[in-house]
């Protein structure tokens, strides 16, 4: 929900979303009539099935589309700068830190076991046209390497909303866009926060689900 609530997505772009899972974010942004075309990847054959099943269930397979793919192999699949926005959630944790989850599908999803956020960015390297718009939501304290990898692979972080659970807690995540072949200029977002302090969403998280 962070993702496609933060994430602008232009009238006419092609956008890709990266590990897709179930489909939830192209299927929000479908929902919402956003994007010219939209395409998922999911390497799991399992989750990409669920994907197709949830876009057809809700009447979207001419807008959505579930590829079941290793974002890591691209290039032999995909046309190169294709795309002009790309979304992805990435594996967060690294494959020596934590405890692994013992359900595949989480683990896949959490520990960068098969993929990792370099991947992503690799990949979307090829798949995003000169300009072509790179966001991710990654957690505030591997900020510093996802700065990294975003330079070393040719995109220039452009905007970032620093997102909080709570006032007055340590921020949690990042939502980060990036430009490829972008100069240098960041913008920061006022702060978003998930809950009010009372255990209730705030108005702007309420108001993702409200579109």
């Amino acid at each position: 929900m962070l993702l496609a609530g933060l994430t602008e997505v232009r009238p006419a772009d092609r956008v890709v979303d990266l590990g897709t899972g179930c489909g939830i974010v192209p299927l929000i942004l479908a929902y919402r009539n956003l994007g010219a075309a939209l395409t998922g990847l999911e390497l799991q054959e399992e989750l990409a099935d669920l994907a197709r099943r949830n876009v057809e269930a809700n009447g979207f397979s001419q807008r959505i589309q579930i590829l079941q793919m290793d974002l890591r192999q691209v290039c032999g699949h995909l046309r190169p700068e294709c795309f002009d926005l790309a979304v992805s959630n990435p594996p967060y944790r690294r494959r020596e830190s934590g405890k692994i989850n013992p359900d595949r599908q989480r683990a896949l999803a959490r520990h960068e076991l098969t993929a990792s956020v370099t991947d992503v960015f690799s990949a979307c390297r090829f798949l995003l046209r000169q300009g072509g718009r790179l966001a991710v939501v990654y957690p505030a304290a591997r900020l510093g390497h996802l700065m990294v990898v975003a330079r070393e692979h040719g995109f220039a972080p452009k905007d970032m909303t620093v997102i909080y659970s709570e006032p007055g807690g340590p921020a949690r995540l990042v939502h980060l866009v990036c430009y490829k072949g972008a100069g240098e200029e960041l913008r920061i977002q006022p702060a978003f926060f998930i809950y009010d302090g009372s255990g209730a969403y705030t108005e702007a998280m309420r108001a993702m689900y409200d579109r």
